[in-house]
């Protein structure tokens, strides 16, 4: 019978915040089915000091090491102290830095934490994600023309998570749940700056979530019609048959993530400009 292991511990050394080795090392991991890691994150690294101290730690519980540092002493400390403990060590960025250096012709600067400089895309998150926050669940609807996207649909569509998502992304986003019987509020009827973009998913998948939200205070809702599959089934269908009318496309969500969804908005966003 093969050997494997269910988890193991990855530990992440940065000078920085460590966002960018945990986004690496979740995505590496999740191509390895029944496999979790124990995540050890060690932030701020800036001194050999720190770097003694990880080192020890990595020895209790041994692993796979990636690391993002811009000082190469402390780097070559790291990569000798895995060395003698015989595990694996990877610099994360060294393989794209130096594909830029030979592409770009230019000198590697080596700043800590140079992508976190608060420049303008840093505010216009920022103002992005206010916004989305003010415009959740159909809030301000007179403001949607300041709005670069509009995202509407049924409840339990992932209205909210993929509004935040593109504001992450430095997108104006609002959303807009869609009762049946209920007017479309006027604001968004006017507006002619932003994309209004629909998502739908299976009348399945969509009683599933609900049932683990019943919980949860929704408003507007028998909780029997708000659970029913046929019920669910003309809410999606005055969706399409609304996107149809004001021809706005749809996007199916039943199988997607949210990165996925908001990958296609961004995608709508650059064809229909």
């Amino acid at each position: 019978m093969e050997n494997r292991k269910s988890y193991f511990h990855l530990h992440l050394i940065s000078d920085s915040t460590g966002e960018t080795l945990i986004s690496a090392g979740r995505a590496a991991t999740a191509q390895f089915r029944g496999v979790n890691a124990i995540e050890h994150v060690y932030p701020l690294i800036r001194s050999k000091k720190q770097v003694k101290s990880l080192i020890e730690a990595i020895d209790r519980e041994p692993g796979i090491v990636l690391y993002t540092l811009v000082d190469q002493d402390l780097a070559a400390l790291i990569e000798a102290g895995c060395h003698e403990l015989g595990l694996p060590c990877v610099n994360v960025l060294a393989p794209i830095v130096e594909t830029f250096q030979s592409y770009l012709g230019a000198t590697y600067r080596g700043r800590v934490g140079a992508q976190h400089v608060l420049n303008a895309d840093y505010f216009a998150r920022i103002e992005a994600l206010n916004f989305a926050m003010d415009h959740d669940d159909g809030q301000a609807t007179e403001d949607y023309d300041s709005a670069e996207v509009v995202i509407i649909g049924i409840s339990r569509t992932s209205k909210t998570p993929t509004s935040i998502y593109l504001a992450y992304r430095g997108i104006k986003t609002a959303n807009l749940p869609i009762v049946p019987g209920v007017p479309l509020p006027e604001g968004l009827l006017r507006a002619t700056r932003p994309l209004v973009v629909g998502l739908i998913a299976s009348s399945d998948r969509i009683s599933q979530v609900r049932e683990n939200r019943i919980l949860g205070a929704t408003s507007g809702y028998d909780h029997r019609d708000y659970l029913d599959r046929a019920t669910i089934t003309e809410e999606l269908k005055y969706m399409r048959s609304l996107c149809a009318k004001n021809n706005w496309p749809l996007i199916d969500v039943t199988r997607r993530s949210i990165e996925e969804t908001a990958a296609a908005i961004v995608a709508l966003r650059t064809k229909l400009r």
